[in-house]
């Protein structure tokens, strides 16, 4: 591997906008290292992008020992990090009612401690190269909706960037939540017009890491034109 080519590892690769933004690294150059707990999704994915630049990872982001294990067999294969995609996560019916609390365990852990997790794991390496760490908020994280459990996972992930960012600070670290609003993805069960697509959101992640070094995009808020909230 020639020593400028850098590496971008994206949990919840295996689809979605994590799929999309693995896509738009690829094209810009980078190595991907494609982390999800569909494995085969994640070897189509690397097959496209060519076995030579692509590392698919099986991950549970809410097991810690997972994460160690996605950046060992990362900087084993590619030798570092540069930046790191923190996108896992789902989420859950609107009502304190709805849902089963299995359900809302698993969310919980998915959003917010397995964002943590990838945090934690890949900030060794990316102190190494000055990288830059990407979280997947939402416009759920910026406002209160009814009965929404996946709204408050949300708010929890935008607190997590900016507590970061003044961790980070004086370090040339970077930091940047992503705030979508209603995406075309498997998220919903249903399709829907008017959402955005996973490549505009792919789009802004890739607009935030392709700035020069002294530009911290901290936050992107970013919805379909006909998204009223």
């Amino acid at each position: 591997m020639a020593d400028e080519d850098r590496v971008f590892l994206i949990t919840g690769a295996s689809s979605g906008i994590g799929a999309a933004t693995a896509l738009a690294a690829a094209q810009a150059g980078y190595r991907v290292v494609l982390a999800a707990r569909s494995l085969d999704k994640l070897e189509a994915l690397a097959a496209e992008l060519g076995e030579e630049r692509a590392l698919a990872v099986t991950c549970d982001v809410t097991d810690w020992s997972a994460q160690e294990a996605m950046v060992a067999a990362a900087l084993d294969r590619f030798g570092r990090l540069d930046v790191a995609f923190a996108n896992a996560g789902f989420g859950a019916t609107r009502g304190f009612l709805a849902d089963t609390p299995e359900h809302w365990r698993e969310m919980v852990l998915t959003n917010v401690l397995g964002a943590a997790y990838t945090i934690r794991a890949t900030l060794p390496a990316l102190k190494e190269t000055t990288g830059h760490i990407v979280l997947t908020g939402s416009v759920a994280g910026r406002r209160a909706i009814a009965g929404s459990l996946y709204s408050s996972t949300k708010w929890a992930v935008t607190g997590m960037g900016e507590s970061l960012r003044q961790d980070l600070d004086a370090t040339g670290m970077r930091v940047t939540v992503v705030e979508p609003g209603q995406v075309e993805t498997p998220f919903f069960d249903n399709p829907g017009e008017g959402r955005l697509e996973a490549v505009d959101v792919a789009r802004a992640v890739m607009y935030a890491v392709s700035q020069p070094p002294h530009v911290d995009v901290n936050e992107i808020l970013i919805r379909p034109t006909a998204q009223e909230g």
